[in-house]
């Protein structure tokens, strides 16, 4: 499970950089950019998106097998970029084909505004992973003619036909993932998990006819496959070698296989073993096997996510999207934040949840701050800040989880960033000054509370099914929502000072306060067209959280909505009072999971966290214009360049930045171009 970002407003996205598959070595142009203060972070800007770099500090002090595993783990995460292309939508592969073949060939007037917007368009389509927003879901809008595209596609012998030429102009497949039933959560979503004609009620159908051997250790049914009728049957393509995708599973396992011969330890090579088998079978009591020992491989200094993993772009919480996020510990921040995994059962045994369901003992949750060596699929461009997994509730009960907070990203956000859309909505001066003295702290702590306590806290009743099953599409943001909740309800607690964490418990716990319903009331609307329900599932988790709280504490004056000036702001007036609702309102969630309450689940989400106070999203959107810095930032990723000697063996491992965003993208699709275009 992920954490997404916002210091002020904003998600952003990364991708990794590498230069070579397993055939040959092709290089792309990069300047060198050395770790240091002085550090140019912006790389590009356009639409809505910023783009940036980051670095890959102490990489130098990592031995030459350390930078070999770091390597070949990242090849073989980007041995799998067309997979998540293909998974976002079916024609994705042929219209980044034709526009990048357009890009590449065009010789005619590049001066032009509508060069400019085709242009723009393919950065957008790139940084999405396809032709519908990151963040939104909306299908991208073209801000050229189709009578320009038709001469572009003359004027370099393109060729794109079809629906996937229509496409791009009409309404069709307007929405990647749709969480309007009454439009039909399959029917309704563009995303490439299910085949024409099959529908939610089908797909309810055919899994419930699914009985894992050991209900007790229910399988991750769907996770790894695409779902079609044939003739008339529901059938299964698993994406394994051999099977869907299996062109680009094959470069993965190549990588893999050459990670796990030089691996820190036997642990570490077993897991990636086990990895190695589930993708060459496709069994899901592999996947399982595999998640049991990487969670328990916890020594070395290397550590990477790889596979399908979050469900999210899935309106119905089935399937994975494909990700890696390779990881370098760092040893300083790591070493901070294990209190926090050390005192797991003090805060499970002290929060506000009914008894029956706190977990007895938490089991073996580790905690690190880890520097990011390289990012692919769905975790690039559009990055988590800290992630958690496993994500089978009855693994992480019997053998804990793994949470990691990426800690060069969040450096870079805290450098990119800027102060002015905090000075225009927050209410007064003394929010502004708890913000910029305390909010990275606050926004630190709240990860790491997010990942490590949140996601690994509460239990569900004997005998209720996994939340995918009983919570459906409210699964995600209720769980999101949950975890975010446990964070907030002790940031403002003093056993943070206890622990060595903060120094004032009250001023970060109020810095944290004040950012969360700001931002959940009002500054993330910057995202939303007007009109625009939340689609996204962090984003209702926060707008539902802070509706609900300020809703309930409304009678006691617990949160004012203020006028001032003609602008409205939302000013915390009681955080003790706030800090209990929160507290409430954790309960009822975790009561909800624990008992698989779809009805609740729905009252909440719907209630609260999806439709939009159109006057305070007409006034946040006008107050927002003054501001030029786009809402959305993603990254470039390093380039890992290899040195060999005669025999072409790696004997020194060079990080070099890449020279610009376009640039990268089309040394991917040169170097890790493997699927067909239709899959």
């Amino acid at each position: 499970m992920k954490i997404k970002f916002l210091l002020m407003l904003l998600l952003a996205s990364t991708i990794f950089f590498s230069c070579a598959d397993s055939n040959e070595d092709k290089s792309a142009k990069t300047e060198k950019v050395a770790q240091t203060d002085d550090f140019e972070y912006l790389v590009d800007e356009f639409a809505d998106i910023k783009v940036l770099r980051y670095q890959i500090p102490g990489w130098e002090n990592l031995s030459l097998q350390e930078q070999k595993l770091v390597y070949y783990l990242t090849q073989a995460g980007l041995s799998g970029r067309d997979i998540i292309w293909d998974q976002n939508y079916k024609h994705n592969l042929k219209i980044r084909e034709a526009l990048e073949n357009i890009y590449s060939n065009y010789e005619g007037d590049k001066s032009s505004e509508e060069w400019n917007a085709f242009e723009t368009y393919l950065k957008r389509v790139w940084f999405s992973n396809g032709i519908h927003h990151h963040y939104s879901m909306d299908k991208i809008k073209p801000a050229f003619s189709k009578e320009y595209f038709d001469t572009l596609l003359a004027e370099t012998g393109t060729e794109l036909t079809g629906e996937p030429y229509e496409v791009i102009f009409n309404d069709k497949d307007s929405k990647k993932v749709n969480l309007d039933e009454s439009k039909g959560l399959v029917e309704g979503s563009a995303v490439n998990f299910y085949g024409e004609g099959v529908t939610a009620d089908d797909v309810a159908a055919f899994y419930a006819k699914k009985q894992s051997p050991n209900p007790e250790k229910p399988l991750a049914y769907g996770l790894n496959s695409k779902l079609v009728k044939e003739n008339g049957q529901l059938v299964e393509k698993t994406w394994k070698s051999g099977g869907m995708y299996g062109e680009a599973i094959d470069k993965i396992t190549f990588w893999l296989e050459k990670a796990k011969g030089v691996a820190e330890n036997e642990k570490q090579a077993n897991a990636l073993g086990l990895l190695i088998d589930y993708y060459k079978t496709g069994d899901l009591k592999t996947w399982d096997d595999y998640n049991i020992a990487w969670v328990e491989a916890t020594e070395g200094n290397i550590d990477y996510i790889n596979s399908f993993i979050e469900v999210y772009n899935d309106p119905l919480g089935y399937r994975g999207s494909y990700e890696t996020i390779v990881q370098i510990k760092d040893f300083d921040m790591s070493k901070k934040m294990q209190v926090l995994e050390e005192n797991v059962q003090w805060f499970e045994d002290n929060a506000p949840l009914m008894d029956e369901h706190k977990k007895d003992s938490v089991v073996g949750v580790t905690y690190k701050t880890v520097i990011v060596a390289g990012e692919a699929g769905d975790a690039s461009p559009s990055t988590p800040i800290g992630v958690n997994l496993p994500n089978s509730n009855w693994i992480r009960k019997a053998h804990g989880s793994k949470s990691v907070s990426l800690g060069n990203i969040i450096n870079s956000y805290n450098n990119a960033g800027t102060t002015g859309r905090l000075e225009e909505f927050a209410h007064d001066e003394e929010e502004v000054a708890l913000e910029k003295e305390y909010g990275q702290l606050a926004d630190k702590l709240h990860t790491a509370l997010h990942e490590v306590v949140g996601h690994a806290s509460g239990q569900l009743n004997p005998g209720v099914g996994e939340t995918k099953e009983t919570l459906k599409s409210y699964a995600s943001t209720l769980e999101e929502g949950r975890a975010d909740l446990v964070g907030l309800y002790y940031l403002m607690d003093p056993k943070l000072e206890e622990l060595g964490l903060v120094d004032d418990h009250m001023k970060v716990g109020k810095a944290a306060y004040d950012g969360y319903i700001r931002n959940g009331l009002m500054t993330q609307l910057i995202r939303l067209e007007q009109g625009a329900d939340v689609e996204e599932a962090h984003m209702r988790n926060r707008q539902w959280v802070s509706a609900w709280v300020f809703e309930k504490g409304a009678e006691n004056g617990v949160i004012e909505k203020v006028s001032k000036d003609g602008k409205t702001y939302f000013d915390i007036k009681d955080y003790a009072a706030l800090r209990d609702l929160f507290g409430q309102l954790l309960k009822e969630t975790q009561r909800i999971k624990s008992e698989g309450d779809y009805q609740a689940a729905k009252d909440l989400v719907e209630n609260y966290g999806v439709k939009v106070d159109q006057d305070i999203h007409k006034e946040v959107l006008k107050r927002n214009e003054q501001f030029k810095s786009a809402p959305y930032s993603g990254f470039v990723n390093p380039v890992l360049v290899p040195e060999m000697d005669e025999n072409d063996e790696i004997v020194s491992i060079k990080v070099v930045q890449p020279a610009s965003f376009e640039e990268q993208m089309l040394h991917y699709s040169e170097n890790f171009d493997v699927l067909p275009l239709e899959n």
